[in-house]
């Protein structure tokens, strides 16, 4: 068996990437990849100007504390004020263009509005609460790199500087088939010995999280020829192909000869706990090459492959630079004094007290683990795990996005 390392390299180092590239508003490119770095334009903010509600001032223009000065003009967001007469003091209010002559602004609550004047309660710093231009962003300055996955602050940093639509890489269509005369949709009748499509229904929500377009090519009988029909036809127009059982060794498990009769199978069986039975290959289609991963049928099974070996995958034929999900160094609130000779994914809850807690039953068709937890601990081979025991802890928040 391949170790996860090497099955996660092989992977990631056939992945073709996307090559087409299209324009899209800034305000609807959230979670797709950028096809091009962004520079800005123009410096942000555009002027110096006020972080606060409260008065302008030239400092020194307030000697002491009580200094009380006419109040000349008024500079609401929006607005650009006058020069500020010596002596004098403008009201302003936050996001507006300081106006020449004022070098600080008072925030109101330290002030006294009387009349047409203002008293001051404070002995106001040159720059004080006065952002000035260019102090976030300096035109010309790259503010968003090639290959990374929007998010909402990143589209909201390039409408900061002017930028109305982004190149970005065009989505990936998948298509996702799922094996078993055991298969049934929910609302269907189940008959003695069959079982609801739990992972149809997985597959198809992990890969739209991800921005994928995905064919649901439904559920195929346990026979090769049906394998192989289902294979070549999902290979038809999409740039992977992924599905769910018949890649174990039994007699109706079909799925790895089914690949190997239509394309080639470079890999299977990787020494993780749950997943073993995971396949990667080629399908042959039209003159071309298209991957095909084929994941285990017991649903923990499929979802902790899927997340740690597909999800790279896909996202780095999406053009994504880093794949790597993020994960943090937590104590044990458990023992794990009996582990696998495989490297393991262990469903745990985290708590308030910077720990995580197991569930009780790992077993790779107890899909309520995955909901009472919120990740996964990944424990090396052998390693037992006292309670108390730092260890790798990835949250499903960095898995299923």
């Amino acid at each position: 068996m391949l170790s996860f390392e090497e099955a996660l390299a092989r992977l990631l180092a056939a992945a073709p990437a996307v090559a087409e590239v299209e324009s899209l508003s800034t305000r609807h490119a959230d979670r797709r990849v950028l096809a091009q770095a962004q520079t800005a334009t123009v410096d942000a903010p555009p002027l110096d100007n006020s972080a606060m509600d409260g008065y302008a001032v030239a400092v020194a223009d307030v000697p002491r504390v009580g200094t009380c000065l006419p109040v000349t003009q008024r500079i609401p967001a929006g607005s650009v004020g006058s020069r500020l007469q010596p002596g004098s003091a403008a009201r302003i209010f936050t996001g507006a263009p300081i106006p020449p002559g004022a070098d600080a602004v008072v925030m109101q609550e330290l002030c006294e509005h009387e009349a047409a004047a203002v008293r001051i309660n404070h002995l106001p710093r040159s720059g004080e609460h006065i952002r000035r231009a260019g102090s976030d962003i300096a035109a010309g300055s790259e503010i968003l790199a090639c290959g990374q996955r929007l998010r909402p602050q990143d589209t909201a940093l390039a409408a900061s500087v002017g930028i109305a639509s982004l190149p970005v890489f065009r989505r990936l269509r998948v298509a996702v088939l799922c094996t078993g005369n055991e298969l049934r949709m929910p609302g269907e009748t189940l008959p003695p010995g069959a079982i609801y499509n739990t992972n149809r229904f997985l597959l198809a929500a992990l890969l739209e999280r991800l921005g994928c377009i995905v064919h649901d090519a439904g559920a195929v009988a346990d026979t090769l020829p049906a394998t192989q029909a289902a294979l070549r036809a999902a290979a038809s127009d999409n740039d992977l192909v992924i599905s769910s059982g018949g890649v174990s060794v039994g007699e109706e498990d079909h799925v790895r000869a089914a690949v190997e009769l239509a394309g080639r199978l470079e890999m299977w069986k990787i020494a993780i706990k749950p997943g073993k039975p995971l396949a990667f290959g080629h399908l042959a289609t039209d003159g071309r090459e298209v991957p095909f991963v084929g994941l285990p049928g017991n649903p923990v099974s499929c979802l902790v492959t899927f997340v740690m070996l597909v999800r790279p995958l896909l996202l780095r034929m999406q053009g994504v630079r880093q794949v790597a999900p993020a994960s943090y160094r937590l104590h044990a609130d458990f023992d794990w004094p009996f582990p696998d000779a495989r490297r393991e994914f262990l469903r745990v809850r985290s708590n308030a007290g910077g720990g995580v807690e197991l569930f009780g039953n790992q077993g790779s068709g107890v899909l309520t683990s995955t909901v009472w937890g919120d990740g996964l601990v990944d424990n090396a081979p052998q390693q037992v795990i006292r309670r108390g025991d730092v260890v790798s802890f990835t949250p499903f928040s960095a898995l299923l996005d």
